[in-house]
């Protein structure tokens, strides 16, 4: 089939490099942050703790506008599920880490790209992701 405008290769055809270091820092403050949770997403991780949805949320989530976000350790500003650098929820992660690094806007340009990698060291090493892998990701992604 021919290709239109919105069919347009994207700069990342060759595939991008990543791999996890675990350093946590996509995790972890000094900037404020939001990790951004569906309800289903929040209840998985409810059963996980074996609480209730909303015995959970009332501990663990925080209502901004018409969105959920994990709270954050005080004055830290990391992930609440953040000990000793390691998720403690990784099985059941929110989409929004599961996608990192390939979120939209980090895979928008170069640039942007470039700029992830000097806040993530696992960015531009390892193992090559395939371009239909990272269009998959970013679609999952608003940021």
């Amino acid at each position: 089939a021919p290709m239109n405008e919105s069919d347009e290769i994207p700069w990342y055809i060759a595939g991008l490099a990543f791999e996890c270091s675990e350093c946590g820092r996509c995790c972890a403050g000094p900037e404020e942050g939001y990790v951004w949770a569906t309800s289903d997403e929040l209840d998985t991780m409810a059963e996980h703790f074996d609480m209730t949805p909303a015995a959970f949320r009332k501990q663990y989530v925080r209502q901004i506008g018409r969105r959920l976000s994990l709270v954050e350790k005080k004055p830290t500003h990391d992930c609440i599920f953040l000990h000793k650098g390691k998720c403690s929820v990784y099985e059941v992660r929110p989409t929004q880490c599961r996608t990192w690094p390939f979120w939209a806007g980090n895979v928008e340009s170069p640039e942007e790209w470039a700029w992830a990698g000097q806040r993530c060291e696992g960015i531009n090493r390892g193992k090559l992701h395939d371009m239909a892998h990272i269009q998959r990701l970013a679609s999952q992604t608003d940021g």
